[in-house]
């Protein structure tokens, strides 16, 4: 084969991607491999749910550990209705994120978020 020819269709012409572009990448071919738990409702909230990230998209986690924001969780792919919030990490198992929200949130709030 013609090594002009060699990247044809590559979404990035044969170069090495940036770590931003890979990441990308991983959460497009991967998105699809993020487990939602069932919600479990107790009289404050919606909680505990987990969201467990494949390994090809916790390897993006912070080090060190830590609670992510709305923005940072969203930003690995993971898609929750507004209200939810990472309120814990638990070390031994860091590809398991840990959500909950307020009871009744959607009701109390059905722009999706406080006035």
């Amino acid at each position: 084969m013609n090594g002009a020819h060699a990247h044809v269709g590559h979404p990035l012409g044969g170069r090495k991607p940036t770590f931003q572009q890979q990441k990308e990448l991983d959460i497009e071919k991967h998105q699809d491999s993020i487990y939602y738990s069932p919600r479990y409702y107790g009289e404050k909230g919606a909680w505990p749910a987990h969201v467990t990230l494949p390994k090809a998209l916790a390897k993006y986690l912070p080090n060190p550990l830590r609670l992510l924001d709305e923005d940072e969780w969203r930003g690995l792919g993971v898609r929750q209705s507004p209200g939810w919030y990472h309120y814990m990490v638990h070390a031994p198992e860091p590809h398991i994120l840990l959500f909950k929200r307020e009871k009744d949130f959607q009701l109390k709030y059905p722009n999706g978020q406080p006035a």
